[in-house]
């Protein structure tokens, strides 16, 4: 699996390269309270990454968060509900 990831991350290197290349002329990005001037393809890649992290928080609070908590509840039950000796067997007596 490791390969595959590698090879990924290569391509979307090459790819950060290439949008870099070819969008270098300079913006204005207006902030409100500040402006920046930045190439326009490191623009695109900010304003890319930004989005990717704001979408990997949503997932994790509205779908990881909830799952490791309900297996967690899961995992405590279960392990309330074990015993934790084996019970008492006694012989039944032989009647012949």
């Amino acid at each position: 699996m490791r390969p595959v990831r590698l090879i990924i991350a290569a391509i979307f290197l090459a790819t950060g390269v290439v949008l870099g290349a070819l969008n270098a002329q300079p913006v204005v990005v207006d902030l409100g309270a500040m402006r920046l001037d930045a190439p326009l393809g490191i623009v695109i890649l900010v304003a890319l990454l930004i989005g990717v992290l704001a979408g990997g928080l949503a997932l994790t609070a509205s779908v990881v968060l909830p799952m490791r908590r309900r297996r967690r509840h899961e995992q405590r039950r279960a392990a309330s509900h074990t015993p934790t000796s084996q019970p008492s067997i006694s012989p039944i007596p032989d009647e012949h």
